[in-house]
Order: C-alpha cells, then structure tokens, then sequence
C-alpha cells in the first residue's frame, strides 16, 4: 500500500508539474504575444500619420481627404492599440492633406490644407470640442508642420522647402514663406513619381532641429515614396542631409509593403524613439495607404535611422507604454443615439440626412441617383472581408451596400420595390426581380479583391446574384484622389430607408 501510495502521489506531482509548465507556457504564449506587434498598426487607409505624446498619452491624425467629418483623431498608450475619439473637422472646406497635430501651451493644435489653402482648429482636449478651422490665408503650400524655436517663437515648416513664421497664438502668420531647404538628391535612377518635396515634420532635439520630410510621389511605383532626414541649428537652415537618407524606402516590388513614405517621429514613456508613416500593400492598393511603424535608433552623432536588420515585414518589439485597448471595430448595431466615429460621408457632408433612433440608422434618400446620393462609408480594413445589413425601404427608395472608391470607380447592390441590382462603375450588370418586398438583408463579400453580391429575406439563407467583380484596379494610381476602396450604404430616390445590424467581418 505504501509504494503504490508513493507511485501515486509522483504521478499527482508530474501531473501538478505538467499543468505548472502547461499554464506557465500559455502566460508566456500571452506575454510573448502582447510583447510583439505586426505592421500595419492601422489596416486601412489612415495616410500621412501625424503623434503626439502627451505624458502616458499618444494621439494621432491623419488626412481625410473628402471624407467628412474629417480629421479622425485616435488615442492610445502604446502606439500600437488605437481608439477612436473625435472628429476634429465637422465644416467641409475642402480635400483635406497631410495635417500636424501638435501640442503647444495648452491647447492641441491640427494644421492641415485643404481647399487651397492651410487652416488650424484647437482644442483644449483631443476628445474636443474642436475649434471651428481658422484660415492661415496660405495658398500655395501644403502639408505644415509645426516648430517651435529655442526663444518660443513658432513657425510652419512647408512643401517645397518652405518656411514661415506665425504669430505667437499660432492662428495667423506673421510675415511670408521664405525657402529654407532645397530636400535630398536621390538618384535618377531610381524608379519615382516624382521630386515632390513635402510633408516636412520637425523634430527638435540636443541642439538640433531636425526636419522629416517625403520625397519621391505618394503613389505612382512600388519604389517611389520614402522619408529624408536634414538638420539645422536654426529653423531657417542651413540644413544638411542624413548620411543614412533615405530613413525608410522600398527598394523592391518583391516586398510586402510598396512606396512607403511620409513620416513623423515619436517617443515613448522609456525615451525609446519610433516613426510613424505610411505604405501601400503589396496587390492591395485598394486598402488604401496604411498606417505603419518601425523603430528608430539615435546615433552617437546624433543622426537617426531604423536600426539594421529590422524591416516592416517584421516582427517588432512594443513601444514602451501601458496596454491599450483595441477599438477599431466597424460593425454598428445603431444602439447609441448618433452616428458612430466610424461612419463618413463622401464629399458632401449632410449629417441632417442622419437620424440614429431605437437600435436604426434612418437615412434620408438624396437624389434621383446614386452619383447624386453621397454614401455613408467605413474605412475598410482588410484583404478579406464581408458586409451586411439588415434594410426597410420606403416606396420610392432605392438603397443598397456599396464598395466605393470615388464618384466613377465603384460597384453595389441595390434594392427597391421591383428588383435587386449589380452595376459596376455605373454599368448595370445584372438585375433579378424582388420577391421580398421592403424588408431584407444584403451582403458583399470581398474576397481578396473578388468581389460578390447576396440578398436574403431572414438573413440566414443567401442567394447569390450571379456576378464577380475584380476589384483591384480601384485605386489611386487608376482613378486618382488618394482615396480607397470603402464600404458603406446608400439611399437615393424620395423617402427613407432604415438600416439595422451594420455587420463589418474580417475573413
């Protein structure tokens, strides 16, 4: 009895021993899987990234071209986990370009162009209320970016090598643009889209003001874009360029990410340093520009570069910081009483159109057609995914879900009281009759840019509408505007139609 006691109790203790290293092993899986992130940190299209730190805090903008309400603002605490927070733009003054946010004193600052022009909104909190936009009456420029000298006077760096100086409340300038940097000579042998010295973003540290800047086209080649460093002892130059120009770069359309570029300097609560900016996927422009990190290490003469070895396609170690939350969801059940931070109009910004009331989206009919009906759109986010949506339509209403890029680049289904519908780029494809009356469901399914198209009555069993349509020429360097591919709905005609359950599901 004693040894078969003892056999017993050693079996009891490699069992103990066995679920120590099993539990032990899924906290360390854990750990290890919190510890390391994966570009992109923004799947989707969020170009021209501009941070700040605040304290433990990180916000971040970025351009929202003619979707309104515009200038998206994100919270998170460790550059990786971002949370929607406001819209920092709600009045349409234009296309809206690479902004800076900035903290200063106080108050937030967002410069940004549009229109023609350069404006500043304010805020004394990133969740607002933001400040109507004030115009700096500076045509001719785009993409400033904030920089504040050692005697506290404030200037905007700008395109083309520009700079000018503001007034100390930063809402007008004082004085006019002088040029300050001529940008870095890359060789002509390399496949761009251009020169185009832009979004210059500043960086000042150990005596030095450091300018950032893209250089080489948005789009265009998988090799185009890229990030320039230069550095000054005043504002005003001179500046020298990097050694280790270009900062980031694709070198060849056999990698993952394509004409990475445009990016702005971070660091975090442990004084580790990283760089925001932006790249197209490989076969997937359609997503649009993302949002991409990597780190960035400080040399002992005081240049900065992505440490070797490391790439985009990695891998990466965290920024310091507290774990974030994660909520970039696009789903919408309509439960709250206004419209969701995800949801933006094209163009022509009508939030009167909107009503959110018991768990619906009401959404007014615009037009007698779909180009006159601006969409309700959410920024999709991945290589696969599908959309549904539960719909009541008004006598006269014609809705439906939609992939839209612009006005000429998009495909939909549409539905009325006589049919359901397929057109691509306004081209109608397929029309079947509708047996279901005012009441069902829609679905899109985009399948690695197949894109498919399905009805149903409960939402539970799908009919097909017999058309695929290829989708991944929708995009910049086909239709311009530095738009994406975005999913959303739509309702032309006299009426309402009443949307429920917005389902967004990554595939």
């Amino acid at each position: 009895m004693k040894w078969n006691t003892l056999l017993l109790l050693v079996a009891l203790m490699g069992t103990c021993i066995s679920c120590s290293h099993s539990n032990q092993k899924e906290k360390n899986d854990q750990m290890e899987e919190r510890s390391y992130y994966e570009n992109p940190v923004l799947g989707g299209d969020y170009p021209d990234p501009s941070v700040v730190r605040a304290g433990d805090d990180f916000y971040m903008t970025h351009s929202s071209f003619d979707y309104y309400p515009g200038l998206l603002v994100w919270h998170s605490t460790d550059l990786v986990h971002w949370k929607r927070i406001s819209h920092a733009l709600t009045e349409y003054v234009g296309s809206v370009w690479a902004p800076d946010l900035i903290k200063h004193g106080d108050l937030y600052y967002i410069y940004f162009p549009a229109g023609g022009t350069n404006w500043v909104v304010t805020a004394e909190n990133p969740e607002g209320t933001w400040s109507d936009p004030v115009d700096l009456k500076l045509p001719g420029f785009i993409d400033p970016g904030h920089v504040v000298d050692e005697d506290g006077n404030r200037y905007l760096y700008l395109s083309k090598g520009y700079i000018v100086k503001l007034t100390d409340d930063g809402l007008a300038t004082d004085g006019d643009p002088v040029h300050n940097y001529d940008g870095w000579e890359f060789p002509k042998s390399w496949s761009t889209e251009c020169f185009c010295l832009e979004s210059p973003k500043s960086t000042v540290r150990n005596g030095y003001y450091y300018l950032t800047v893209a250089e080489g086209g948005t789009a265009g080649p998988a090799t185009s874009h890229m990030v320039v460093s230069a550095r000054s002892k005043s504002p005003y130059g001179p500046f020298e360029n990097s050694p280790y120009n270009p900062i980031v770069h694709t070198e060849s359309r056999n990698e993952r990410w394509w004409s990475q570029g445009h990016g702005t300097l971070v660091d975090d609560v442990d004084g580790n340093w990283w760089i925001m900016y932006h790249g197209y996927e490989k076969h997937f422009h359609t997503l649009g520009r993302q949002t991409l990190m990597l780190p960035i290490d400080w040399t002992e003469d005081d240049w900065f570069r992505v440490p070797e070895g490391i790439h985009s396609s990695d891998s990466i170690a965290v920024p310091a910081g507290k774990e974030s939350v994660n909520e970039i969801g696009l789903s919408d059940d309509f439960s709250g009483d206004e419209l969701g931070l995800q949801w933006q109009f094209f163009k022509f910004y009508e939030p009167n159109r909107v009503t959110v009331k018991e768990g619906e989206l009401i959404l007014r009919a615009e037009g007698n057609s779909f180009d006159e009906s601006s969409p309700l759109l959410v920024n999709s986010s991945d290589r696969k995914y599908e959309v549904q949506v539960e719909y009541t339509i008004d006598d006269g209403v014609t809705a439906g879900l939609c992939l839209f890029y612009n006005e000429k680049g998009n495909m939909r289904i549409a539905v009325n009281s006589e049919e359901f519908t397929v057109y691509n780029q306004k081209a109608r494809k397929i029309r079947e009759q509708n047996e279901l009356g005012d009441h069902g469901y829609l679905r899109i399914l985009n399948d690695g840019n197949e894109v498919s198209f399905y009805f149903s009555a409960d939402g539970k069993d799908w009919r097909r509408v017999e058309r695929t349509i290829e989708a991944s020429g929708f995009n910049h360097n086909v239709f311009g505007e530095f738009l994406s591919l975005r999913a959303g709905v739509y309702a032309f005609g006299e009426g309402l139609v009443r949307f429920d359950n917005f389902v967004y599901q990554k595939l």
